[in-house]
């Protein structure tokens, strides 16, 4: 019989360390440098993943990247072998009865921890006196629970040093002892590992045994059942679908770099296509989901193990048309769910008649697709609900699916569906007036997307994010985050990020008075086609674009947009909508005929959810009635959104209604306000200061908020200037007085 040996350990989190074993200060290998430096974000937020937070790991992996791995295209290494080789030497070191007993410890802590240990030491009546020699060598230290090792790469050693008979005894050990209730996935899995060739039954049990730890989210642990049963598979046509299965249990549980080294070796178009759709080109990604949903719905053979069913193949690639913003896919992605008898997702045939015009048809598909965000359920059809809502300018049903697809993706252990569903609620933070909030929220969601691996994701939030500086006045972190996801996007076919990133620039042109400027980006965006813009955020941009085209005295454009947009807003009857496409109808009336205008869009406003525009829409109603010689109306306009702004956040905005009530007589005094903290610094400002003032280093800073060293900097300079101070000593002290 052929040998399979049991497989290497693979990546688990490690238990929390004593301090005193922390690697800091351990000279670095030769020819390792000391920082991953000059490489993109995502890639280094992996490879600290991928290094267990271990910065000598970190600094290896990064050394000994290839150019395709540097750029974030091809998975990371398994695992540093210089750290390895060293773990090794002092396992190798120890007495042979340490070593038994530490590889009995490491077997059971993968895939997950089994708490079997101690229970198999009793089994076996194993002497436990050994590891004292261990604890002494810093290797490991025994609790109450079982044993804890120094580091990720001393349990691998440990587990990689013994012999393979040794390893088969151990597995077989921990399978007998494992036979509560729930422990059957993991006792499969330790007689898998134990086997010694292939074997059809064994192979079998795993897959069951698969079965029952994804059925309980555990997709890490199915990831491995399957894996190992595809190494005991004799036949190479169901090792290969098994090696598929494998990697979606692997991307699910939010393990991308090794998703996509196990996809490597199976020919699985919709695994391909899942995985191009979150770190590769939209446009490739649509084509091989398109194709794996029509093989599935056929009963193709060689698609009968695809990790999705044909509708939510289609729900993908209706995901990929989105980003291309590509009408033509959107239509011919219909065509194939109607020729198939799929019911597809609704966004997908309420875009295709969003964007030929058929507005009534529109509004009907994309209803019926909001309505299904009840709780539970499925986390892409939610998002997808999440996704209609924002198109209907329904916000608070936009948040509310979206944060029932969050948690319907932690509920099912499906890590990677949880940053997904965050992208689409930046949307409805934003138009809200949540900046602050929804800041904090993207920035976590940003550093997930990273971490698992789905860098198309972290580009929308790196987009999103540059809404929320636009709105907060940050200038410089507006510009970096727009000009890095637009960067990205247009190299990979994602439309959507693109037109995102430019519409960020374009408001905070805006907030700066640079109406040119503003209405010259927004112009732009309605020329570019598929890849490089979209039609959904153009229609989004349209009360943008008017009010920047009325500034710049150039309508002709406007107007015809506007058309077009309150079109949209009747048929979909949104409060918000049409408050907006008031405010454009008052912008381009002007005069006396605008009040009535800007009242109803006032009115409309009271039943929407925009408060943000509601606050821009009194800002322009205050300047129009002030012109207007109408002073009392207008300070009581312009106090209301001064106080909005303030509290949003916002402050280029409350600058100009500061700038509009001074110019109606207020004092400077009264018109400043109280002048606290949050007042004299922009929101990111604020936060940098913070983590400043609680001791944080200026890279440390930078990695927890996505942002550049520099970028830091030029924020703490910032704050030393407004706050009129000169140290972080002052800045501890005016905080903790705050």
């Amino acid at each position: 019989m052929t040998s399979v040996n049991p497989p290497p350990l693979p990546h688990a989190s490690p238990p929390q360390l004593p301090r005193a074993w922390q690697r800091v200060g351990t000279p670095l290998p030769e020819g390792v440098q000391q920082r991953p430096e000059g490489l993109p974000e995502g890639v280094r937020v992996r490879i600290l993943r991928a290094a267990h937070g271990d910065a000598r790991a970190a600094a290896e992996l990064a050394s000994v990247l290839t150019e395709r791995q540097r750029a974030g295209l091809d998975p990371l290494p398994a695992q540093p072998s210089a750290l390895l080789r060293s773990s090794r030497q002092e396992v190798r070191a120890l007495p042979d009865g340490t070593r038994l007993l530490l590889l009995l410890a490491a077997a059971d802590q993968y895939p997950v921890a089994t708490h079997a240990f101690l229970r198999a030491v009793t089994a076996a009546r194993l002497d436990t006196r050994p590891l004292d020699v261990a604890d002494v060598a810093g290797l490991a230290h025994t609790t109450a629970g079982g044993l804890v090792f120094r580091d990720h790469w001393t349990r691998i050693a440990a587990y990689e040093t013994a012999s393979a008979t040794d390893r088969r005894a151990v597995h077989q050990l921990l399978a007998r002892v494992l036979r509560g209730e729930g422990e059957s996935p993991r006792r499969s899995w330790h007689r898998g590992a134990a086997a010694l060739g292939p074997s059809r039954r064994l192979a079998a049990e795993l897959r069951v045994a698969a079965h029952t730890a994804r059925g309980a989210g555990e997709h890490a642990l199915a990831c491995a059942l399957v894996e190992r049963a595809a190494t005991l598979s004799p036949d190479p046509q169901e090792r290969s679908r098994l090696l598929s299965r494998a990697a979606a249990d692997a991307w699910r549980s939010g393990d991308g770099d090794r998703a996509r080294r196990l996809a490597v070796y199976t020919h699985d178009e919709a695994l391909s296509g899942l995985l191009a759709l979150r770190a590769g080109d939209a446009t490739d990604a649509f084509d091989a989901l398109l194709t794996a949903a029509v093989r599935y719905a056929s009963g193709d053979a060689a698609a009968s193990h695809a990790p999705d069913a044909p509708a939510h193949l289609l729900a993908r690639a209706t995901e990929a048309a989105i980003y291309t913003g590509d009408l033509r896919r959107c239509r011919e992605a219909a065509a194939v769910a109607d020729r198939l008898g799929i019911v597809p997702p609704g966004t997908l045939g309420g875009l295709a008649a969003a964007f030929e015009g058929r507005y009534d048809d529109a509004r009907d598909v994309l209803k019926a697709a909001a309505g299904r965000c009840g709780p539970g359920g499925d986390p892409t059809l939610l998002i997808h609900s999440g996704i209609a809502a924002l198109l209907l300018g329904d916000h608070t049903g936009a948040a509310t699916a979206a944060v029932r697809a969050a948690a319907a993706a932690k509920a099912r252990g499906e890590a990677a569906t949880v940053p997904q569903a965050m992208e689409f609620r930046a949307y409805a933070d934003f138009w809200t007036g949540r900046p602050r909030a929804a800041e904090a929220a993207a920035l976590e969601a940003l550093h997930q997307a990273y971490a698992t691996g789905q860098d198309n994701g972290a580009c929308h939030l790196q987009a999103a994010l540059a809404m929320f500086a636009a709105i907060t006045g940050d200038e410089d972190v507006c510009r970096e985050r727009a000009e890095a996801a637009r960067s990205y996007a247009l190299e990979r076919g994602l439309g959507l990020p693109a037109a995102l990133a430019l519409f960020a620039l374009a408001l905070l042109d805006l907030g700066a008075g640079r109406f040119a400027a503003s209405a010259a980006r927004l112009r732009a965006l309605a020329g570019f086609g598929p890849g490089h813009g979209h039609r959904a955020i153009r229609h989004l941009a349209t009360p943008l674009y008017v009010e920047a085209a009325v500034r710049t005295g150039d309508t002709r454009v406007a107007r015809a947009a506007h058309a077009d947009y309150d079109h949209w807003a009747r048929t979909v009857r949104s409060a918000d909508e049409l408050a907006l496409s008031a405010r454009c109808d008052a912008l381009l009336a002007g005069g006396d005929e605008a009040v009535e205008y800007y009242r109803t869009a006032l009115d409309l406003h009271a039943s929407g959810t925009r408060d943000f525009e509601r606050a821009r829409t009194e800002l322009l109603f205050g300047g129009a009635l002030r012109r207007l010689r109408r002073r009392t109306e207008a300070r009581d306009r312009l106090h209301s959104a001064l106080e909005a702004f303030e509290y949003f956040g916002a402050p280029r905005w409350a600058a100009e209604a500061r700038g509009e009530l001074r110019v109606l007589g207020e004092s400077a005094a009264t018109a400043e306000g109280a002048g606290d903290l949050a007042g004299l610094l922009t929101a990111q400002q604020l936060m940098v200061a913070r983590m400043a003032a609680e001791g944080a280093t200026n890279r440390e800073i930078a990695a927890r908020l996505a942002l550049s060293p520099r970028t830091i900097d030029h924020h703490l300079r910032g704050v030393f200037a407004r706050l009129g101070i000169r140290s972080r000593i002052e800045l501890v002290r005016l905080l903790g007085e705050g």
